[in-house]
């Protein structure tokens, strides 16, 4: 059962209406913003507990425990912060750039809310640098908000005061990592920091901070007016709600839709894109969630439902929901070992498996595109991205190992082909 148009959250995916203010409070939002904050900070906390969203950024973490880890008051008198991650670095995923271009609204509203249930002075809404356009309809709509007294000085009526900074990355993809995030914020180099101290401890300039998606943030006041019982009718158990898809590749229509938690992966290629290119027995695999989780098989992944569950039950994940279709016409080495490039070239270089790691790994799959190699030389690659996973301070290690490992899994075949096509060459020649 397809999300009906009434179900829809993000009304201005496209940009067919304006994205300024008098055009967002048309369809909704800041309606009496007032009254949600009036019910208080653990009420809004328990509603989007109960309501079941997890967050949209990858990691899948339900949002509303996230926000009750933040200190209730504070004993010392640091501030606390909310830090939206807007850098959307992952290739594949461009979700959060609509809602930026098109609602931003939502979004600055749903940081007011949210910053007010976790008790934060302010929101650090850290978009990526190459989002130029976008920025700017940011820090317009920052200013609109402002000057109608709905941010700020006692925010919205509500004797809050809260303030949204906007804080303009430079393309480094490490910096949508939360704790390399904070450190760019604070003009430093962007690398992610060990943890504990979590951020929900010391995060920016050593205060409280929850670093939160903007698609996650952006959903809330929804879900406060819609209440948490309408939000969680979407969706299995524990894959809740509404998301935002962005499938792009060999389909007839990319695009980004807004469709429900769990809706089988058929169903939304053949509905929002027109199907496959050159057909359904054309598709050779799946990205499903942004570049650094595994590929599935065309087999398995056609009736597979698109959450958190179903895509880990065939070895892969949501991630963002960064949905990459290949059809037969991919050269599947060649595209991973073009993933392994780019996570080589945006290691931050501060953990020593990944800094060595990532170009030894991007090397070796070179030379497995050319079939210039041995086939012992696959599970030689298999052991390295077992030794890189899970021994780095971030996630970049894992996203760098689990493309090769989704290959080798999947189409080792194909690896094998080429090897021994290039050692047939070579002896004809020798002959």
């Amino acid at each position: 059962m397809a999300l009906q148009d009434k179900d829809r959250i993000f009304t201005n995916l496209y940009g067919y209406q304006p994205w300024n203010l008098a055009a967002a409070r048309a369809r909704g939002d800041w309606d009496n913003t007032k009254a949600l904050m009036e019910r208080g900070r653990d009420a809004i906390i328990q509603e989007i507990k109960d309501s079941g969203l997890r967050g949209r950024g990858g990691a899948g973490f339900p949002t509303g425990m996230k926000w009750s880890f933040m200190p209730k008051e504070s004993k010392d008198g640091r501030p606390s912060f909310l830090v939206i991650n807007a850098d959307e670095s992952e290739p594949g995923s461009c979700k959060d750039r609509e809602i930026i271009r098109h609602d931003p609204h939502k979004l600055i509203e749903g940081a007011l809310v949210a910053g007010f249930a976790m008790g934060a002075r302010a929101a650090y809404i850290y978009i990526r640098g190459e989002y130029i356009r976008e920025a700017e309809t940011l820090f317009a709509a920052v200013a609109e908000a402002y000057d109608a007294g709905l941010v700020g000085k006692n925010a919205s009526g509500s004797g809050y005061d809260f303030d949204v900074f906007v804080h303009r990355g430079a393309g480094a993809y490490i910096c949508g990592e939360e704790t390399a995030m904070i450190e760019s914020i604070e003009g430093k180099k962007g690398q992610p920091r060990l943890k504990p101290p979590f951020p929900a401890g010391a995060g920016l300039y050593g205060c409280p901070t929850t670093v939160n998606n903007v698609e996650s943030i952006a959903v809330a006041p929804t879900i406060l007016r819609r209440g948490a019982g309408w939000f969680a009718s979407f969706g299995r158990e524990n894959n809740k709600g509404t998301k935002l898809f962005q499938i792009s590749g060999h389909v007839n229509k990319p695009c980004v839709v807004e469709e429900e938690m769990s809706i089988p992966f058929s169903e939304l290629i053949e509905k929002h894109c027109g199907g496959i290119r050159g057909g359904k027995d054309n598709l050779l695999a799946v990205i499903p969630g942004g570049s650094s989780v595994p590929l599935v098989p065309a087999e398995q992944i056609w009736d597979a439902p698109m959450d958190f569950d179903g895509l880990r039950a065939v070895g892969s994940g949501l991630g963002t929901a960064a949905v990459i279709v290949m059809d037969k016409s991919t050269d599947i080495v060649r595209a991973i070992s073009r993933l392994s490039y780019f996570y080589k070239h945006e290691s931050c270089g501060q953990c020593t498996p990944c800094r060595e790691g990532t170009g030894w790994m991007w090397r070796v799959m070179e030379r497995l595109r050319k079939g210039d190699a041995d086939v012992q030389e696959i599970d030689m690659l298999w052991n390295v991205t077992k030794q890189v996973e899970g021994h780095t301070i971030c996630a970049l290690g894992d996203a760098a190992a689990w493309p090769i490992q989704g290959l080798i899994r999947h189409f080792r075949p194909e690896i094998e082909r080429r090897i021994a096509e290039k050692g047939d060459a070579l002896r004809e020649a020798a002959e």
